[in-house]
């Protein structure tokens, strides 16, 4: 009788059971192909992640070679038997790539193959694990598409240099803009920190760094500054610097766009500089319109001052009242050089020109000037050599040469240097106010005093502006020069900062030859004087003038009337007339009209406004054919015309 009553092999149960487990839980996962191979690599199991993967069923697939699930060109390569090969050797093999299905369809796969062997060592076979992971690979694929974009992208762009720095600021990437703008290459400047492209100055503040501190507190930095190229070459950067972060705030770096707008900057100071030019010309040429009909109507009025006391001295020589006469005679005559100097602003002075060399005029001049600047002021003069000639009055010239020396002196009240520069310059249009492009002759006069503050420096050119004491100064010398220079074709340009003294820039048109102008008076001599003149106080003087001199004198208010008692009367010998005249008709128009119909009369114009400036304004023709005499006039200027006439 078999006594042996000891339990079951439990041991053998328990591995029986977890083997079982164990194929029951392969069998189920889905989400994995998990199956053997043998030695060679033909498939021994099956399970449901496998067939789900692959469209194969168990009994399709067993004892077929695991290369059928590889693409052709994989096959070709041998791509298979590598696999198991280094499976065998390193003892696991991973790696991705592209598996077809039953149905011919292909999905990216992630596979391990891990060998497996007996306790001694033996390969009996392997173990294959295989995912799907096309739609993380089609997500990956489609990030790095993108990215390549977007780098492709900022690759492109030239206008902008786009670059990345770390937090610390550094210089991680770089794009063709920033290489083209700045003129490095990325591997001079990754790893560099990003103030190397500021200024010295710049850096000696600490702007970089206030730069990285500011966006990584607000997040953005925006400015507008100087920055330093390869070459040390400079140009005006517009800058923009934000802060990058991860999900959880934590800052990764710094995104950098600059872009150069230093031609912009340009076009826009160039803007604001025409602007600027155009607003003083107007307000200079609308100045000079009033003053110089200030200048006209105060002429009228001294013409009959003028014309009364000479009258009167005429009627009572060698009385008392002579010498009150003669008193009236000297105020009429500053009145007269006032409004002078007032037509010489308006740019309506008449001016004796003639070809000139600058340097020559001022050396004759010296000790003139020198004596004006007194003992304290040393004079350096800088001549250039073979200097262009100009044309130009020398009497007013050296007036105006003059109003710079004494300005410059009063403006070293302890003494300086003072020095007269000359130069030959070609200008480019509008360069210089608005004088056309082309060759001048720069004389500039340069003094170490005190300078002008802006608000006077926009003033500097206006008549009786003046920041001398009461009685020191009229306001007229500046004004003088700028009118005198602009009538004579050339422009003033001020440069001067308080404190660092002034240079007063004249620019005049160079030119190649030219005469003095030639006034063309014709002779005059006559009995019977028809006086056209629509101011009643001035036609009175100038009866009274005529009639002194022994002459009959005819009256016209107007050119009209004037040229109406011509056509009746045949026996007028002189036209005296006014040039500017109400109804139609000017006194030139009438002058031509009685010229054309009596060819032997002589015809004299007067005018308040000098003959180089009407000339320029009437644009009709010379007034040379005309004797011209100027307002106000006196007794002995109208004598004078009609011996020499």
């Amino acid at each position: 009788m078999n006594t042996d009553t000891s339990p079951p092999d439990s041991e053998g149960s328990l591995a029986t059971g977890l083997e079982q487990r164990f194929d029951l839980l392969v069998a189920s996962i889905t989400d994995y192909a998990i199956y053997m191979l043998d030695p060679e690599g033909y498939v021994s199991s099956w399970n449901a992640g496998a067939q789900r993967f692959k469209g194969y069923q168990a009994d399709e697939i067993i004892g077929q070679h695991f290369s059928r699930f590889y693409v052709d060109t994989d096959r070709a390569a041998g791509l298979p038997q590598r696999a198991l090969a280094t499976a065998r050797a390193e003892g696991r093999f991973e790696g991705e790539g592209w598996r077809v299905r039953k149905d011919g369809t292909r999905f990216w796969a992630n596979v391990v193959i891990d060998p497996i062997r007996t306790p001694d060592g033996a390969l009996v076979g392997y173990a294959k694990i295989t995912r799907d992971i096309t739609d993380r690979r089609n997500a990956e694929e489609e990030l790095r598409q993108s990215e390549q974009r977007f780098r492709l992208l900022v690759q492109g762009v030239t206008d902008y240099a786009l670059y990345m720095l770390s937090p610390e600021g550094k210089i991680s990437n770089w794009n063709q803009g920033a290489q083209r703008i700045k003129g490095y290459g990325q591997e001079e400047v990754i790893g560099t920190h990003f103030r190397r492209f500021f200024t010295d100055e710049d850096r000696a503040g600490g702007v970089p760094e206030r730069a990285l501190e500011t966006a990584r507190r607000e997040g953005r930095f925006e400015s507008e500054g100087w920055r330093v190229r390869r070459d040390g070459s400079r140009f005006y950067a517009h800058a923009v610097l934000d802060a990058i972060r991860d999900e959880g705030g934590t800052l990764i770096g710094f995104a950098k766009i600059t872009r150069d707008i230093t031609a912009q900057r340009e076009a826009a100071a160039s803007l604001e500089q025409t602007r600027n030019a155009l607003f003083q010309a107007q307000k200079m040429e609308a100045i000079g319109q009033l003053t110089g009909g200030i200048a006209h109507d105060f002429n009228n009025l001294l013409a009959v001052l003028s014309g009364g006391v000479d009258i009167l001295h005429a009627q009572q020589p060698g009385s008392t009242a002579a010498r009150v006469l003669d008193s009236m005679r000297r105020a009429i005559d500053r009145g007269a050089l006032l409004t002078q100097q007032l037509l010489s602003f308006a740019r309506q002075q008449p001016l004796a020109a003639a070809t000139h060399q600058i340097n020559t005029l001022i050396g004759a001049f010296e000790p003139v000037l020198r004596r004006a600047g007194g003992p304290q002021v040393s004079f350096l003069f800088e001549m250039a050599p073979r200097l262009a000639s100009v044309s130009v009055d020398e009497a007013r010239f050296e007036a105006a040469l003059l109003n710079l020396v004494v300005n410059a002196r009063d403006a070293m009240p302890d003494g300086g240097t003072l020095a007269l520069e000359t130069r030959n310059v070609v200008l480019a249009a509008g360069q210089v106010g608005a004088l056309p492009a082309g060759q001048y002759v720069r004389l500039t006069v340069r003094d170490s005093g005190t300078g002008m503050p802006p608000d006077v420096l926009a003033r500097a050119f206006e008549p009786f502006f003046t920041t001398k004491p009461v009685g020191k100064g009229t306001g007229l010398g500046l004004s003088q020069v700028y009118g005198f220079i602009a009538q004579s074709g050339g422009d003033v340009v001020i440069d001067t900062k308080p404190g660092q003294g002034t240079a007063i820039s004249i620019y005049l048109p160079a030119v190649e030859e030219a005469g003095p102008l030639d006034a063309g008076l014709p002779p005059l001599h006559s009995e019977r004087v028809l006086i056209a003149e629509d101011d009643p106080l001035v036609m009175a003087v100038a009866c009274e003038l005529f009639e002194t001199m022994g002459y009959e004198v005819l009256t016209a208010p107007d050119g009209v009337v004037a040229l109406g008692m011509l056509e009746r009367d045949d026996t007028i010998d002189v036209l005296f007339t006014d040039l500017m005249m109400p109804n139609g008709m000017t006194g030139l128009e009438l002058a031509r009209a009685a010229r054309k119909r009596h060819p032997a009369m002589k015809i004299i114009i007067a005018s308040g406004y000098p003959q180089a400036a009407l000339r320029h304004e009437d644009g009709e023709g010379d007034f040379a054919e005309f004797a011209f005499i100027g307002k106000p006039y006196r007794l002995a200027d109208v004598a004078r015309h009609l011996r020499a006439i």
